[in-house]
């Protein structure tokens, strides 16, 4: 199995065996279940459809109602789907955070923070332009010039201006797997992984 769907928890810290104070990210992993089997002659590729987290029947619609009795599960709130698994699986079979094992590696996929709508030194790093004395009040953290004047006379794509920041897909590649805690459900991950407390994470092996 390449994953699990979780949530973050928040961040700790735990000490290592030689005595450093490692920072690392609690997430709650798992139980999932198997929600839909993909295979390439009736979908065109292979997966295993894995839900998260159950809700009531009153709060869910009649095509997931029905998508989820089909594999003999209750309700789940968040679903995803992983590729290249290796072995059978039936509807309805549960995965735990025991997939994992100490010193594994992992990649994490998570939302990040909405920052909203912000300027060129925040979103982009820029320094500012002109200074902050001879006259000039308004202008230090202003992008300055967006292009030539006369040709091609327009702002080019891609250029580099104030906008809606954050709230991104964001992939964070080779982080190490510092403890498994299957009766609680969790497993921490060495270093920060994008998104607030509460948010969903996806984590491949």
């Amino acid at each position: 199995m390449p994953g699990l769907l979780g949530k973050k928890i928040g961040m700790t810290s735990v000490f290592s065996a030689d005595g450093k104070n490692v920072p690392c990210t609690v997430i709650e992993a798992g139980p999932c279940l198997v929600t839909q089997i993909k295979t390439v002659e009736t979908d065109g590729y292979s997966s295993l459809q894995l839900g998260f987290s159950e809700k009531k029947e009153k709060h869910t619609t009649k095509p997931e109602l029905g998508h989820t009795k089909k594999a003999g599960v209750a309700p789940q709130r968040y679903l995803a789907e992983f590729k290249n698994f290796e072995g059978e699986f039936k509807l309805g079979e549960a995965f735990t955070v025991e997939l994992f094992q100490e010193s594994d590696w992992v990649d994490v996929v998570g939302t990040s923070k909405g920052k909203g709508f912000q300027g060129v030194v925040k979103r982009h790093g820029f320094g500012g332009v002109g200074q902050a004395t001879h006259g000039q009040h308004n202008r230090l953290r202003a992008p300055g010039s967006l292009g030539a004047s006369s040709f091609p006379s327009k702002v080019v794509k891609g250029m580099r201006m104030a906008g809606r920041m954050g709230g991104d897909t964001v992939t964070v590649q080779n982080l190490q797997v510092l403890k498994v805690i299957p009766e609680h459900n969790l497993v921490l991950i060495k270093g920060s992984v994008p998104g607030a407390k509460g948010s969903i994470v996806i984590i491949n092996k």
